[in-house]
């Protein structure tokens, strides 16, 4: 069986509850991201998964990522892995799209991109690298990770632009399964928020 990428992201923070960019600034988990990384986790704990024995598990090094990893029961087995890091928003760091839009009103950061921050073609290198981990692995892999980043690495996946990421949305603490279909690279789960209900 060919190998499949389970994406995790990590759980609700302050900043991503308001919807301000955050990239590189290590924000911990509010009270909700942490319940929903335990949910998270008693979901794959639990038949089909069964605490994914044989999958390598790799972690953003950013603390809201790892403690998502932890909490889900998964910290000991994870490597952290830079590569899986959220897209560095520079001068956007901490805004929220409507306070860019107020002085860049036609502002679109999968077209636009973000000011003395990590370029599109650079973070759809970075997913470049995870995806051709994933797809040469002999068995599957399980990332925990961000938004964004998540997001690309599922365009990427599919052999899409990274800015068709656009196209795909992402919760805090979903759950999504990139696998095969006919042969070819395909999404199984995406954006699955069902152990929050």
């Amino acid at each position: 069986m060919a190998p499949r990428i389970l994406l995790a992201r990590h759980g609700q923070t302050e900043w991503s509850l308001s919807g301000k960019h955050t990239g590189r600034t290590d924000i911990p988990l509010l009270d909700e991201g942490r319940r929903g990384a335990k949910l998270l986790g008693e979901r794959l704990h639990r038949a089909p998964w069964d605490g994914l024995p044989d999958v390598e598990i790799r972690t953003s090094p950013l603390v809201r990522a790892k403690e998502t990893c932890e909490l889900a029961g998964f910290g000991g087995r994870a490597a952290e892995w830079d590569a899986l890091m959220e897209w560095d928003y520079g001068a956007y760091e901490g805004m929220t799209p409507a306070e860019i839009k107020s002085g860049r009103p036609d502002w679109f950061i999968w077209r636009d991109g973000v000011p003395e921050g990590e370029a599109l073609a650079e973070l759809s290198a970075r997913a470049d690298e995870v995806v051709a981990w994933a797809k040469s692995a002999d068995r599957d892999v399980m990332v925990f990770a961000h938004g964004h980043i998540l997001r690309v690495i599922g365009s990427r996946w599919l052999g899409q632009d990274a800015s068709f990421a656009a196209r795909i949305r992402l919760d805090p603490t979903s759950l999504s399964i990139l696998g095969w279909a006919y042969g070819e690279p395909a999404i199984e789960r995406w954006n699955d928020t069902g152990h929050l209900a």
